[in-house]
């Protein structure tokens, strides 16, 4: 696949509403097979399994707000300027902390794992959080579970307490 030229302006990412929270495309498969990358935003208490990929390395960047992020077996407290890059296959879980939401920006190599988030989610109707609009968790849960093994998301563990 020849990688393409992309620049989006703010807001301009194709977006998709997943785990109650805003990805927004900004370097999506179809644009470079070597690197995926999404600006995702995620309201306090959000938080994920325990779980390893398989297939891709995942980083982070956090532009905005607070995170406990369990890689291996040590918890790291994240906060606005703070970067963690997980290598592939490391077991790892996050929970978003504080009383705003946080801004994330992920990467991940190769590109493949933004499509997971669109399989599972629905497309947003706007750059925001969903509210009820939004898919419930107990909707929304065993479409990760049926879908995730297909991308190489296996889960491993329970979700950080609170």
């Amino acid at each position: 696949m020849d990688e393409q030229l992309v620049v989006r302006e703010p807001g301009a990412g194709r977006a998709t509403w997943a785990m109650q929270s805003l990805f927004e495309h900004l370097l999506e498969p179809g644009q470079s097979a070597r690197l995926g990358v999404a600006l995702v935003t995620q309201p306090p208490g959000v938080a994920t399994p325990t779980h390893r990929h398989t297939q891709e390395a995942e980083a982070f960047y956090v532009l905005e707000g607070r995170l406990s992020y369990r890689a291996g077996e040590d918890t790291f407290d994240l906060y606005d300027g703070c970067f963690i890059h997980l290598p592939q296959g490391v077991p790892h879980a996050f929970r978003i902390r504080g009383d705003r939401p946080a801004r994330l920006l992920a990467l991940t190599t190769p590109a493949g794992l933004l499509h997971l988030y669109d399989e599972v989610g629905i497309p947003a109707t706007e750059h925001r959080l969903p509210g009820p609009d939004g898919l419930a968790p107990e909707v929304e849960i065993p479409r990760w579970m049926e879908v995730g093994p297909r991308y190489g998301l296996e889960v491993v563990g329970p979700p950080i307490p609170e």
